[in-house]
């Protein structure tokens, strides 16, 4: 089974080829890879399978989505590919078989804004391999600028396999030894495409390791010295930080710096230590001088809202979930979209609310389907399914 072939689905293991097997600590897996090597940390693994050179490495070209480039978000980060089980409820060692599926919290983001009509880049490694230039395709196809993409002849681009178990947990196995994300260097930024957003999204995975998190570091700064709105979205993951702690400490070493800010319950509880995440008064902690907008996503339900000088609750759209990969990420393209187009919303709450209601939508909508960035809806389906809940 070539990892290169554009059709590839995992469905058990292959008998023509050795197996090898690794530990996550919770569960063991089988490969098919030929050969393989795990380090001992346990979910940092890579297949060592070699991706032929069969094109030369590919020159991302800029869209042109017909949107100002006064609305465009620049999205920084990871862009890889979610293996999703074809059958849900099982843990990952259990699923008969995954389907493969673009992913990656800021390259969600990127799709899922130009999806609704917005003007959107994203900026990012990918390996110079069949997944990576499937992945550059899928940007350009969604009308993404992709011109700030990079190719890395030496590592993958990186895999994630993600399964919803029945107890309603998500489960996450990466692939990253290092992957091509961790790669970036400063000298391979766009800076001009930095300079030119009106928003710059990104998360708090590029700040694990060098070089990618300086590369972090100097696109952050470029946005805010050019009068860039900043947005993040830490989305843990815990499995891919080497302690609890070091991602405590990474999530909230650059805090400060931001003018949006979209966090889950969970991550609330982690960053205050076990805190109630429903409490405003432990809310209002994570809320810094200079930020703008801060938003709790609380799933099915909603999600709450603060700034200087007001905050609520919008009630999320009831929908049956199928897979809840990419939901947050929706959502944020969804809030995204909306302030990029017109920044006064920050002030005006009635507004601001009619926003989270629509980004609310998104993330709904998104679960209906497998994957994160096939499911991204586009605005008639987000202004159809919010016309249902009033009709």
């Amino acid at each position: 089974m070539a990892l290169h072939s554009p059709a590839l689905c995992f469905s058990g293991v292959s008998s023509s080829n050795p197996r090898c097997s690794w530990s996550t600590g919770r569960f063991s897996v089988s490969s098919a890879f030929r050969p393989c090597t795990a380090k001992s940390s346990g979910l940092f693994l890579q297949p060592s399978v070699s991706f032929p050179r069969c094109r030369p490495q590919a020159k991302a070209l800029p869209i042109d989505s017909g949107s100002p480039e006064a609305s465009l978000v620049v999205c920084f980060g990871e862009m890889l590919i979610d293996f999703v089980p074809t059958t849900n409820g099982l843990a990952l060692a259990e699923a008969p078989s995954f389907k493969k599926a673009p992913g990656g919290a800021p390259a969600n983001v990127a799709v899922g804004i130009a999806r609704l009509g917005g003007s959107s880049a994203f900026i990012g490694k990918v390996g110079e391999d069949e997944f990576g230039y499937m992945l550059a395709d899928i940007l350009k196809e969604n009308n993404v600028n992709n011109e700030g993409m990079r190719f890395d002849p030496g590592a993958r681009t990186a895999l994630a396999f993600v399964t919803l178990r029945k107890d309603g947990e998500r489960e996450f196995m990466f692939y990253r030894n290092p992957s091509a994300d961790m790669l970036l260097q400063e000298a391979e930024l766009d800076f001009d495409l930095i300079r030119k957003a009106k928003i710059f999204h990104y998360g708090s995975i590029s700040l694990i390791t060098e070089p990618c998190k300086s590369a972090h570091y100097a696109a952050a700064k470029a946005a805010k010295d050019a009068g860039v709105l900043l947005s993040y979205d830490p989305n843990l993951r815990l499995p891919l930080w080497p302690s609890a702690e070091s991602a405590r400490e990474g999530i909230l070493s650059i805090w400060e710096t931001a003018d949006i800010i979209k966090i889950s319950e969970e991550e609330i509880s982690f960053l205050t230590n076990g805190e109630d995440p429903y409490d405003d008064s432990v809310v209002r902690k994570l809320y810094h001088p200079n930020l703008k907008l801060l938003l709790v996503t609380e799933g099915p339900d909603g999600c709450r809202y603060y700034t200087k000088e007001f905050s609520g609750r919008v009630e999320g759209l009831k929908v049956d979930p199928v897979d809840t990969t990419g939901a947050g990420d929706a959502f944020v393209a969804g809030i995204l979209s909306r302030l990029a187009a017109d920044g006064s919303l920050l002030q005006e709450e009635d507004r601001l609310i009619d926003a989270l209601k629509f980004a609310n939508a998104c993330g709904a909508l998104t679960v209906t389907e497998r994957g994160a960035i096939p499911a991204l809806p586009t605005t008639e389906a987000v202004l159809n399914a919010l016309l249902k809940t009033v009709a």
